[in-house]
């Protein structure tokens, strides 16, 4: 197997993962662009993670760069501004490629959109063929298609290509009852499923996401990755952030 190795003595929760991380959280404190010792410090738990022997891809925003969503309010025909957003995300991976492989990580960039100068073609079997083969799979360009967001794009490629859970890594400690920033009564929610997220309207994702997420009996681990150690913690089980899965069967 290539990659790292595996050097953890616990064994992972989930053998195969899709982490989600935003383009903003790249940016670190800066309000654009790539903040070097934030991507540092993410590409080091992701390398902590694969030590476990966990098979892992990543999706990765381009927010940190602009969104498409802004172009569009002011003016920009909304196929267009979704295109240029996905090329942000293309930078975005690059930039993460380069720093996992400095760490000796054998990685791979999937781009939904054409660029064979930079990235290989996204292709189901392929992308699965290289997690099988230990390498960190980026999956860049989003779904390659104007109006999805990245988040319906990690739903996605995580059911496509059988992760057992999705990551979605945020600057929030979970999800909350509130947005914790404006209310100091919320409530961190250890536990909930897929349809209270929609009634609720608690924003873990866009509806699309969320609701392809259901469909697909596909959990959703939210926490903060900005707590060094999180990403591992959560792979190992451990009571971090919140978990969104399926109803119970009575």
């Amino acid at each position: 197997m290539e990659g790292t190795g595996r050097s953890s003595t616990e064994s992972p929760r989930w053998k195969r993962v899709l982490l989600k991380l935003s383009g903003e959280i790249l940016s670190g404190d800066r309000r654009l662009g790539l903040d070097p010792e934030t991507v540092d410090s993410i590409c080091r738990q992701v390398l902590e993670a694969r030590r476990t022997g966990v098979e892992l891809a990543v999706v990765v925003g381009g927010g940190n760069f602009l969104r498409g969503t802004e172009l569009t309010a002011r003016g920009m025909e909304r196929s267009t501004a979704d295109h240029i957003g996905m090329l942000a995300t293309v930078m975005n991976a690059l930039a993460l490629q380069d720093r996992l492989e400095g760490m000796g990580v054998h990685t791979r960039v999937l781009s939904a959109l054409k660029m064979d100068q930079v990235a290989e073609p996204y292709i189901r079997r392929r992308a699965m063929h290289h997690l099988e083969k230990g390498r960190i799979v980026i999956l860049a360009g989003g779904t390659g298609n104007p109006y999805f967001s990245t988040d319906t794009a990690a739903v996605l490629r995580a059911v496509e290509t059988g992760c057992e859970v999705l990551l979605k890594a945020t600057k929030v400690d979970g999800v909350y009852t509130s947005d914790p920033a404006l209310d100091e009564s919320a409530k961190l929610l250890p536990r909930l499923s897929h349809a209270a997220v929609i009634k609720q309207d608690l924003r873990v994702m866009d509806l699309t996401a969320i609701t392809l997420a259901k469909e697909n009996r596909l959990p959703i681990a939210v926490f903060n990755l900005r707590t060094v150690g999180n990403l591992a913690r959560v792979l190992r089980g451990e009571p971090v952030g919140s978990l969104v899965e399926e109803d119970p069967i009575p």
